[in-house]
């Protein structure tokens, strides 16, 4: 029998790692949620890379669509590399790292706090560089990650950032789809989505769709085609998609639709179809649509939820399609677990 990948271990680890963030970090993220709401600021600045930088999308849409807030994506480089100085003043920035030790991250986060923002990190490492440089720390509590693929961290990541608006926003019905989410990620673990394998045996690339918060969803799936199958992917919000990107779209292209039952449902589904339409080999995680083939998804009955569940059944199945293509997903090539940039 093969051993288990560190992936797939770490996979079904996430509902743990998730309860364990919930009642460990719980009072961090309440002080945390409510010194913002104090301070009431003007907006919020993110800093993170990698599939970071993906949770702090999805907490972007969070945040716009929840508390009214403008929220900006500001490159760790402005710090780091260009000295610049920010006016930050009744604002608040997220800082987001696994490690918590990447220098530019560390740098943007210091630059920050002392340009007057109210400054948060977000890290699975309690005493980190980052940790140390921010007003408040969240231990995001995944435990260690062993393989290079981040899996856990991203959805604790992404999970505390929406735990922490819901705190700030005082929005209880948020807090309390929160508390499910542990049993939908055991049912999303068994989301059989190989019937995707085909379609990719022929293909080097595919589109990855999303939009509002799944936009973040496909992103990190995108990215971690990359990572763990050698295989080029592109994320594309559904919409913009149907511009310049539509050209590339022939029989049998690839395009993996991450639909959540949201306000944008209805569009995403249209899209996917449309597409299907083309000739694309056209798959999507609803059963609204008419045309693109549908994947097995779990619903969570609240619409900022339900993205996440999408990412754990992408995961499990993107591991496996790593080891169907004899790949080993625990070490990519080229790439190490923490990577330190300037």
């Amino acid at each position: 029998m093969t051993a288990k990948t560190h992936m797939r271990r770490e996979i079904e680890e996430i509902p743990q790692a998730v309860a364990r963030l919930l009642d460990g970090s719980g009072p961090a993220l309440t002080a945390a949620g409510r010194d913002i709401r104090a301070r009431d600021p003007n907006f919020i600045i993110s800093v993170a890379r990698g599939s970071s930088d993906h949770a702090a999308t999805f907490i972007k849409y969070a945040v716009e669509l929840t508390a009214g807030l403008a929220v900006a994506s500001v490159g760790p480089s402005i710090a780091s590399i260009y000295g610049a100085k920010l006016r930050l003043n009744g604002s608040a920035c997220l800082a987001i790292s696994q490690s918590g030790k990447s220098p530019d991250i560390v740098a943007m986060a210091e630059s920050a706090r002392s340009r007057g923002a109210l400054t948060v990190a977000l890290t699975n490492t309690a005493g980190s560089p980052l940790a140390s440089a921010c007003d408040h720390a969240i231990d995001i509590l995944a435990g260690p990650e062993r393989s290079v693929a981040a899996t856990k961290t991203f959805v604790n990541s992404a999970l505390a950032g929406l735990a922490l608006m819901a705190h700030c926003t005082q929005d209880t019905s948020l807090l309390a789809a929160l508390r499910q989410l542990p049993q939908h990620f055991e049912k999303a673990i068994d989301c059989d989505w190989m019937a995707l394998a085909g379609a990719l045996a022929n293909h080097g690339s595919l589109f990855v769709l999303g939009r509002g918060p799944s936009y973040a969803i496909a992103s990190e799936a995108a990215l971690k085609f990359k990572e763990t199958c050698a295989m080029h992917a592109e994320a594309y919000s559904a919409a913009e998609v149907m511009h310049g990107p539509l050209a590339l779209v022939g029989p049998g292209f690839p395009v993996l639709t991450l639909a959540a039952r949201d306000a944008s449902h209805r569009s995403v589904a249209e899209a996917a179809d449309d597409l299907a339409g083309k000739g694309a080999a056209s798959f999507i995680t609803s059963d609204g649509a008419k045309k693109a083939i549908s994947l097995p998804f779990v619903a969570t009955g609240h619409p900022l939820t339900d993205p996440l569940p999408l990412v754990v059944s992408f995961y499990a199945f993107i591991e496996a399609f790593a080891r169907h293509r004899g790949l080993d997903p625990d070490t990519p090539p080229n790439l190490r677990k923490v990577t330190e940039t300037i």
